[in-house]
């Protein structure tokens, strides 16, 4: 089943773990957007850094640590996701609490293990 996933804190700096994850998810076929701090591209895939109204969300995958979360929870709960995965560094209960009162699931976990063990 194809997921499409969200990945916030999305870079096309190719160290970091959110523009692998991207390609990763690419190379699974998953359909993905991303959001980030400055446009640019991962493949074929746009960078975004407004609150686009996006559909059927299922995954949101984050890569912003919390600090940097306030500005996007109510932003995340209006897509109405399947689920958001918090990637290690990302834990935040005010968010997990938000997420909870919301009804949306939520994982602590590596999205990269994830797609690595088939459970994504």
């Amino acid at each position: 089943m194809k997921k499409t996933t969200l990945v916030i804190g999305a870079s096309t700096n190719p160290s970091r773990y959110s523009f692998l994850a991207i390609n990763r998810l690419r190379e699974h076929g998953h359909p993905v957007f991303a959001m980030g701090l400055k446009t640019g591209k991962v493949g074929d895939v746009d960078i975004f850094t407004e609150h686009k109204f996006l559909s059927d969300i299922h995954t949101v995958t984050l890569y912003v640590g919390p600090s940097h979360q306030e500005n996007i929870r109510d932003y995340v709960i209006s897509l109405e996701p399947k689920r958001v995965i918090f990637n290690p560094g990302t834990e935040d209960l005010l968010f997990q609490s938000m997420l909870k009162n919301a009804g949306i699931p939520f994982e602590e976990a590596c999205t990269l293990v994830m797609l690595g063990t088939g459970q994504y």
